[in-house]
């Protein structure tokens, strides 16, 4: 009877296994194996800037992967794999043992060619049914493939944890490195993850992983793969780990969505997937500076305009088990963004403020954390600001402390490019990506300001005008016909009115009542027409006197090239992020070829006019409102700041022969900035703090005058509108000043 059991079972199983191979699916997978690789953005210098798609895998071939890396893997999963033929029946009766001591089913067999069967062809559910295909598939890739080839696949296709598929990309993910700069203690602890990504993830549950990665030394170091100076090493070696992003992904999120929806409009979604590198002209350390330049401006804004108060409450009840769930639930709806972290006020008085991080986590801030939200603790603060329980804060370290701060809610720019050709060297486009993705750079339309006036002061070169032509500023009433509106009184900044100067004096000064009567004199048709060849849409910027005081609109997109035709002798180039698209084996897909500087086909204005209008521009920092620039001791920039109507943006625009660079602050939804914010307070730091970088070790330059140009008495002019003799400029402004005032 028992010999007829055991036959009747052999028979089943042959019969099993006779069905299961006529539904094996074919190994197309395998042989050739095209994995799922993200699109990845990189620096110049190719750092990696931003990675999308579902799995995060770096492809390598087995070759590349270090000993090190395998021998921890072979420990881990499968020491015979060299040996055995797909199953490891030794493994198997080893398990079975193991598991009828243990009283369990925790020891598993599978090897690593039935790990790759199951990953690409079956489910993970455990039936014997399962474990038929599985072995069966085993047997069949052993067939087809070497083992080598079954090593890169599994090496390459295994889940991790953190999206990483593939040990190449965890240890990118977990460690920052690559596979041939890890430590046996890294590698172990990367290798002990294919078991239970989630159970062994180090930074979820450090006692298990670590516990299985000394497991797996012990391993190695049986095996002969570490010496016992190498294996006591591993264990004694404390693990650092990366950040949750790369660095310099976490300072340069513009740029990198920027350069994925470039990339999407070229490839659609196969960008996700088929391993494209998109490779950008951002420059690593400039980034870096422009980043924080951009956050400390904006902070330093916000913090001089005191504290607003908490930015919601909750009701808190008195107990603490019933208020744990409350503060979770307000953490999860009021995310952290970047160190200003969120925390739940429990109890609040003028010496402390106990807050709750959740999961039972108090922090205690007194002392200097609470200087800057001392006026929500007086009991004379209004009730909607007041620190009591229940209000929702943020916190940011503060030395060695915390102090209570919050987000704040202006925004910043910042745009470089180089002159030359266009390359954007940094990009921000706003203080925090995660919490708002809108593109400032490119996306915000505003009006520039007094940051527009080179380009009327550039328009009227062309129609006889010098720096040396005097222009009365003195005020005076425009009739509606040529404002496109109301009757209009313009003023300058400063509410001073100065009389006749020259118009380079005008310039650096941003003296308002001359711009409008420049702009008067040519014509706001001409000059309509004029600015288009710095790239600006004329519908944006109707003819109207208006114009001249830069009431219509531009992103600092469009500022950063206009400016590179002043600081590039007069040529046309477009801002461009992206040098070259390449696909997984590194053939190149998309090639930019931008225009350079000096390519007469893409000159916009006379090099005489350029030449002139950088003198006008350097004068500006030299002893006009961008003199705080001077403390870069350099004597090579030019620029001009900005200030809209109500301070509702500051701008600053400037360069050096090397680099332009464009700031702009302002809040999303247009309001004032304060009654004596400017261009020059507010946007000129940024821009100082990012090109004292960009410049470092760069040599000053001094341009050389173009043919055609005349110096006399220190001033410039067209060689056709030298003043005659020693007699004075000739002077084009005074007979184009329009008629004087009129009474209203």
């Amino acid at each position: 009877m028992p010999v007829a059991l055991a036959l009747a079972g052999v028979l089943a199983l042959a019969l099993m296994v006779m069905l299961a191979s006529d539904r094996l699916p074919a190994l197309d997978e395998l042989t050739d194996y095209r994995p799922k690789v993200p699109l990845r953005i990189y620096s110049a210098e190719g750092e990696l800037l931003g990675e999308y798609g579902d799995e995060r895998r770096s492809v390598v071939r087995i070759d590349q992967v270090p000993a090190l890396m395998k021998n921890a893997v072979l420990a881990a999963e499968d020491s015979r794999f060299f040996e055995h033929g797909g199953i490891d029946f030794k493994g198997i009766a080893r398990a079975a043992l193991s598991n009828l001591f243990s009283g369990g089913r925790d020891q598993g067999a599978s090897t690593i060619t039935q790990q790759v069967a199951r990953n690409f062809y079956l489910s993970s559910e455990k039936t014997y049914t399962r474990k038929i295909y599985e072995a069966m598939l085993a047997l069949r890739i052993e067939e087809s493939l070497t083992k080598e080839q079954i090593l890169e696949v599994y090496m390459n296709q295994i889940f991790l944890g953190k999206r990483a598929y593939g040990f190449a990309a965890a240890a990118r993910i977990y460690f920052g490195k690559t596979l041939d700069q890890l430590t046996p203690a890294e590698a172990a602890m990367l290798a002990g993850l294919p078991k239970a990504p989630s159970l062994y993830n180090p930074l979820v549950n450090p006692k298990r992983a670590t516990e299985r990665q000394h497991y797996i030394l012990g391993r190695m170091h049986e095996i002969g793969s570490l010496t016992e100076a190498e294996y006591q090493a591993a264990l004694k070696q404390t693990l650092r780990y990366a950040s949750p992003a790369g660095e310099l992904a976490q300072q340069a999120p513009y740029a990198a969505e920027l350069a994925r929806l470039l990339a999407y409009d070229l490839f659609k979604d196969d960008i996700y997937t088929a391993g494209i590198s998109v490779h950008t002209t951002i420059r690593a350390a400039e980034q870096r500076v422009a980043t924080a330049a951009v956050r400390q401006g904006v902070i330093d804004y916000d913090r001089r305009y005191g504290y607003r108060g908490p930015e919601r409450y909750i009701d808190l009840p008195a107990g603490q088990a019933g208020a744990e769930a409350l503060i979770e639930a307000a953490l999860d709806e009021t995310p952290d963004v970047e160190e200003f972290r969120t925390a739940v006020v429990l109890e609040a008085d003028a010496r402390a403020v106990r807050v709750s991080r959740g999961r039972g986590t108090v922090i205690t801030i007194s002392g200097d954390g609470l200087k800057f939200a001392a006026p929500a603790l007086s009991d004379r603060a209004p009730v909607a600001r007041r620190l009591k329980r229940g209000a929702v804060v943020r916190i940011a370290p503060l030395k060695s402390d915390w102090e209570i701060t919050q987000l704040p809610e202006v925004q910043a720019a910042l745009v470089a490019c180089s002159p030359e050709d266009g390359a954007v060297r940094a990009l921000v486009g706003g203080f925090d990506f995660s919490r708002n993705k809108f593109n400032r750079v490119t996306q915000a339309w505003r009006q520039p300001g007094s940051s527009f006036k080179p380009f009327i002061y550039s328009a009227s070169l062309e129609k006889g005008f010098t720096p040396a032509s005097v222009i009365d500023d003195a005020p005076f009433t425009v009739n509606p016909a040529l404002t496109g509106g109301q009757v209009w009184e313009p003023k300058n900044y400063d509410g001073k009115f100065e009389g006749p100067m020259r118009m380079r004096q005008a310039l650096a000064q941003s003296k308002n009542m001359v711009s409008i009567r420049i702009l008067q004199a040519i014509g706001p048709r001409y000059a309509q027409d004029y600015i288009a060849r710095f790239g600006f849409d004329e519908d944006k910027h109707p003819a109207y006197l208006t114009m001249a005081l830069g009431a219509g609109s531009v992103t600092p997109w469009q500022m950063v090239g206009a400016y590179s035709v002043f600081a590039n002798g007069g040529y046309r180039v477009e801002p461009y992020l992206i040098t070259r698209i390449t696909d997984a084996s590194g053939r190149v897909l998309a090639q930019a070829s931008p225009v350079k500087a000096g390519d007469e086909n893409a000159r916009a204005i006379d090099a005489r006019n350029a030449f002139i209008m950088d003198s006008m521009l350097r004068g500006v920092v030299r002893n006009g409102t961008a003199r705080r620039a001077l403390s870069l001791n350099r004597g090579d920039l030019a620029g001009k700041t900005g200030t809209t109507n109500d301070s509702h943006d500051a701008w600053f625009a400037g360069y050096s022969p090397a680099v332009v660079a464009v700031t702009w602050v302002g809040h999303d939804q247009p309001r004032k900035l304060g009654d004596r914010e400017t261009g020059g307070g507010l946007a000129l730091p940024i821009w100082m703090t990012y090109m004292g970088k960009a410049l470092a070790g760069v040599p000053e330059q001094t341009p050389t005058p173009p043919e055609g140009i005349v110096e006399v008495s220190g001033e410039f002019y067209y060689a056709e509108s030298v003043p005659a003799g020693k007699a004075g400029p000739v002077n084009p402004g005074r007979s184009a000043e329009p008629p004087a005032p009129t009474a209203r």
